[in-house]
């Protein structure tokens, strides 16, 4: 079976598509899929609220940079999935698509960026499990 690659892309890739794919990247199983994010236009560095969130719940991004989502790894990608970022949105001409309408942690407080993460963090565990990429048991 081939590994399938999904693309979370925003924006800034500093934020929502940085959570989707370090919580796919959890909870899939790696030898049936994987995640990677991109933005259309890069912030210098995962937002700070972000980091502190998700470090939380255990996992790190504080040396994770934002990417440009360049044509390169969306030929690679089986799925992208945008952000709610509305026009803004990247689209891949041939690439099956999904639309997240999630709220943008970018100078929120705290408290509203761990309720958009727990939000991200659903919505990857319904597609992860949907899609039957689940991590295996041992």
């Amino acid at each position: 079976m081939p590994r399938e690659t999904v693309i979370f892309a925003c924006v800034q890739n500093a934020g929502r598509s940085q959570m989707a794919a370090a919580f796919f990247n959890t909870l899939a199983d790696p030898s049936a899929a994987r995640a990677i994010s991109a933005g259309t236009e890069p912030a210098a560095c995962v937002h700070p609220a972000v980091v502190e969130a998700m470090r939380e719940v255990g996992i790190d991004l504080a040396g994770v940079r934002p990417r440009p989502l360049t044509d390169d790894l969306v030929v690679r990608a089986d799925l992208l999935i945008t952000m709610g970022c509305g026009d803004a949105c990247p689209v891949a001409p041939g690439v099956p698509r999904d639309d997240w309408p999630l709220p943008d942690p970018h100078g929120e407080p705290l408290e509203r960026v761990r309720e958009i993460r727990d939000q991200v963090r659903a919505r990857v565990a319904q597609l992860v499990t949907a899609a039957g990429w689940s991590v295996r048991p041992d």
